[in-house]
């Protein structure tokens, strides 16, 4: 009799032993991976995976300043550099060529281009880099925005000056590109183009354009 209410008592716990293993173990350690499932990054955005598109870095100099500054954001963020080109001249001589400025810009004259971006549509992101000239970009940059179609692309004025800064040249750029997203310029001294790599930098960086 003893054995057999050994071997009741026996079976008994062995049932709740189950019941419990199957009902709370199972479940709980089931929760428990759920719980410590690794998040779905896929659609998180890092900032250095962030792509800017097909960069154009077109620029006017007459003395190379500009040439300089431009070379240099080249160095920065890489992309195509274009040199905005006209067909006519400018004197050598500084009052001469200032003189010949001022007249463009009074008669608002569109000089004609020697050059073309090939496929400009392919660019995303377009420098534009210029002097200023009696307070806005010669003539000739106006040319450049004119005769090109900037709808949906970025645009990021540069210049080199005398200690105007950029003048009227970004408004003057928003007005002409409305369908623009116009950035952020960067106004370099022209005496100082070809030392200002930590200003150039810095200025990307807080555009976003550069690390």
């Amino acid at each position: 009799m003893k054995k057999v209410l050994a071997l009741v008592t026996t079976l008994i716990m062995a049932f709740t032993l189950i019941g419990c293993g199957g009902n709370g173990g199972s479940k709980t350690k089931t929760e428990s991976k759920a719980d410590v499932a690794a998040p779905n990054v896929s659609n998180q955005v890092k900032p250095d995976s962030v792509k800017t598109g097909k960069i154009l870095i077109a620029y006017f100099s007459k003395t190379g300043n500009t040439k300089s500054v431009a070379q240099e954001i080249q160095k920065n963020v890489g992309g195509d550099l274009f040199e905005i080109k006209t067909t006519n001249t400018y004197p050598e001589e500084y009052q001469a060529a200032t003189e010949q400025a001022k007249t463009e810009k009074n008669n608002k004259f569109r000089p004609q281009l020697a050059t073309q971006v090939a496929d400009f549509a392919s660019y995303d992101v377009i420098f534009v880099g210029y002097p200023i000239w009696w307070g806005t970009m010669p003539m000739g940059v106006f040319s450049f925005l004119e005769q090109n179609n900037f709808a949906g692309k970025t645009v990021i004025p540069f210049c080199t000056h005398g200690g105007s800064g950029l003048g009227d040249s970004v408004s003057e750029i928003k007005k002409t590109l409305p369908q623009a997203n116009v950035l952020s310029g960067l106004a370099v001294r022209g005496s100082e183009a070809g030392k200002a790599q930590t200003e150039i930098a810095n200025w990307l960086k807080n555009i976003g354009m550069a690390k």
